[in-house]
């Protein structure tokens, strides 16, 4: 018992001496890669001054004319519609869309416009129009779809929140 003993000895010291150097020589696992493709650059925004001027009467029944006139751009995801304020004494409602990305000088397609109007709601394009709309100061005059459900505006947005219609 007694050279089992110090056999026994002589490994848990072993074991103990060797210890402290195991944690380091531990096999690193993470292998070295190339770092992954660059972060894709996001779009510059700004907020945008939108104006819209409502007809004098109302298509509908007076009961609906009272609900509000509700702002649509093409970057906005659905539930991102901006409820315009009215401007009291005036057809005038106004408002300021945030986070509309800049895309002028012209990049690819323009920004598509339009409001729905409860004035308009027995009209043919039941409810939505994109004309009548001012976007960065800028009184839009590219309409398409015209006297259809699908009327929208078209408009460039610059760096400072300009609108431009497109050429």
């Amino acid at each position: 018992m007694g050279q089992l003993g110090a056999r026994m000895r002589q490994r848990i010291l072993r074991a103990l001496l060797v210890l402290p150097f195991v944690g380091t020589a531990c096999y690193d696992f993470h292998v070295a890669t190339p770092e992954g493709p660059p972060e894709l650059p996001q779009p510059r925004t700004v907020s945008v001054a939108v104006e819209y001027r409502q007809p004098g009467q109302c298509s509908d029944t007076p009961a609906r004319c009272g609900d509000p006139v509700i702002f649509y751009g093409s970057w906005m995801r659905p539930g991102e519609q901006l409820v315009l304020t009215p401007v009291a004494g005036r057809f005038i409602w106004v408002g300021t869309a945030s986070r509309v990305p800049v895309n002028f000088p012209p990049r690819g397609r323009a920004h598509a416009v339009r409001v729905f109007d409860p004035y308009l709601r027995a009209a043919p394009t039941t409810g939505f129009s994109g004309r009548r709309l001012t976007v960065g100061g800028e009184a839009l005059s590219s309409i398409e779809g015209l006297l259809r459900p699908d009327e929208h505006a078209l408009v460039y947005v610059d760096d400072n929140g300009f609108g431009h219609n497109p050429y």
